[in-house]
């Protein structure tokens, strides 16, 4: 035998050898000499004097060095635990070998805005945060980053173009709600074949793609070629639509085969405590869309008179979520003078990405954990009466309770205040003057979590409008679930038809 000639050790060592060979010609699991990277970040002090994204592009040879760290494992726990269950294995290898076309095409075969995810999900609670090689010490794969390049450089070389369905079925479906869930199903749909309306309140589609997240997250341009690609290929957007008023919903339903609702949640949370509706108190959603507003060029009268403009004001954020990080980021980048945000728990137990909280504090905002509103003062307001919270027994979630301590209140000094409380469904059955649309005790629409199917007959629903206020990339993948279950339908009515 071999062992009678040599000892263990050089056995040993003639192993390592062949595994260090294998290891060089293989274009993967370098995360044992590659440290973890991403695309270089802007400095706080320039990034805050305007609304463009925060982190560079990668060029093509850190994308494929950042996706060679990728150790394939057998389990992919990152596609696991994302909601759209990429194939993030199969491009993250096919971007270290070059093969950035084929990353593309199977980055874009189960996400329909994958430049969009790549810039806005929360990798670091999704697929990031499962990843094997994290949970080793090595660092997590930049998921997102090498996402985003892969799909801007598509982009960039027109390999993104408009459907072309190879025929037209000659069935339509009407979609109420530009957002990520409607225009996600639209886009199943039309490359199905089938006649796509989408019908939308506002002025350009998009939903809070456009007008709720920020620029410095994600640059309008990137959601408006979607949108154009989208139009370019026979899906029709009708704006500044508002069913109910514009149009009523039955005759909605009566135009189309099918109807799907992807409204999303604007009812702003609001705060039962003394001097809510105070003026200089003003709901994030508001905010928001008055800054994207002016970010487009538009004429936005409560921007220019500085009821919803941070700049030279005292502001403070109430709320721990996404959204009031894209509250105090915005705030700062208006020309606020300070800008806190008023959390009741602390930092482990907020509910926003912790990534966005260390960009806000880069740039210059105080977070004040434990504390909550007890009332406002002064009209307009002047500030806020704090009180001080203590964390108890964990609720129903698991996440522990706060408590008010007792006698410990101050005064918080404010000219602005914005509250970012999350958002509620709006009572739609109501609104459009419709019945037998079937709502849960939480307002929500009550449908099938697979198909989006709800009580009404040939009417789907997808996205906030059935979770609750949700993350971008749940509400894709319902939108393609249920555009799914749409076309199993318009099967069915079909071959009725032919018969």
């Amino acid at each position: 035998m071999y062992t009678d000639f040599c000892s263990v050790s050089e056995l040993a060592f003639g192993t390592a050898l062949r595994n260090e060979d294998i290891m060089a010609e293989n274009p993967m699991l370098k995360f044992v000499k590659i440290p973890r990277g991403m695309p270089e970040k802007r400095a706080a002090e320039d990034r805050t004097e305007d609304f463009g994204e925060i982190y560079s592009d990668f060029i093509m040879s850190k994308a494929e060095e950042q996706a060679s760290r990728c150790s394939q494992c057998g389990v992919p726990y990152c596609q696991t635990h994302c909601p759209l269950h990429n194939n993030i294995p199969d491009w993250l290898r096919l971007t270290a070998e070059g093969r950035l076309r084929e990353a593309y095409e199977i980055s874009q075969a189960t996400n329909t805005f994958p430049e969009i995810c790549g810039r806005i999900c929360p990798q670091d609670r999704l697929c990031e945060g499962n990843c094997v090689i994290e949970k080793s010490g090595h660092g997590t794969v930049t998921i997102g980053s090498v996402e985003k390049y892969i799909t801007d450089t598509a982009w960039e070389q027109g390999w993104v173009q408009p459907i072309q369905p190879t025929e037209e079925r000659g069935q339509s479906v009407g979609i109420i709600g530009a957002g990520p869930g409607g225009l996600a199903a639209a886009d199943v749909l039309r490359r199905a074949g089938v006649k796509v309306t989408v019908y939308d309140r506002y002025d350009r589609a998009g939903g809070l793609l456009t007008y709720g997240i920020p620029g410095f997250k994600l640059e309008k341009d990137i959601v408006m070629q979607r949108v154009a690609q989208l139009q370019d290929g026979g899906v029709e957007i009708i704006s500044n639509c508002m069913v109910g008023v514009d149009i009523s919903f039955d005759d909605i339903r009566a135009k189309h085969d099918a109807v799907v609702i992807a409204t999303g949640v604007y009812k702003s949370r609001d705060l039962q405590v003394i001097g809510s509706d105070t003026d200089g108190i003003v709901k994030a959603i508001d905010y928001l869309m008055a800054s994207n507003k002016h970010g487009f060029g538009d004429d936005v009268p409560e921007f220019n008179d500085g009821s919803l403009n941070a700049n030279g004001k005292k502001v403070i954020v109430i709320g721990g979520g996404d959204t009031a990080m894209d509250c105090v980021r915005t705030a700062v980048r208006q020309g606020a003078t300070s800008v806190k945000c008023l959390y009741r728990r602390d930092r482990e137990n907020m509910p926003g990405s912790l990534r966005e909280t260390q960009n806000a504090e880069e740039e210059g905002v105080e977070f004040v954990w434990l504390t909550a509103p007890k009332g406002f003062s002064g009209t307009p307001v002047t500030g806020v009466n704090v009180q001080k919270m203590r964390l108890g027994l964990p609720d129903a979630t698991g996440r522990q309770f706060p408590e008010v301590i007792e006698g410990a209140d101050y005064f918080e000094s404010a000219d602005l205040v914005i509250k970012a409380l999350g958002f509620e469904p709006e009572d739609l059955p109501t609104l459009w003057g419709t019945d037998g649309l079937e709502v849960t005790r939480w307002g929500t629409i009550r449908a099938d979590y697979e198909t989006g199917r709800t009580s009404v007959p040939g009417v789907y629903a997808v996205g906030d409008i059935v979770r609750g206020a949700s993350l971008v990339v749940w509400a894709i993948r319902d939108g393609r679930d249920c555009a799914t279950a749409v076309l199993e339908q318009l099967d069915t009515l079909g071959v009725i038809a032919a018969e």
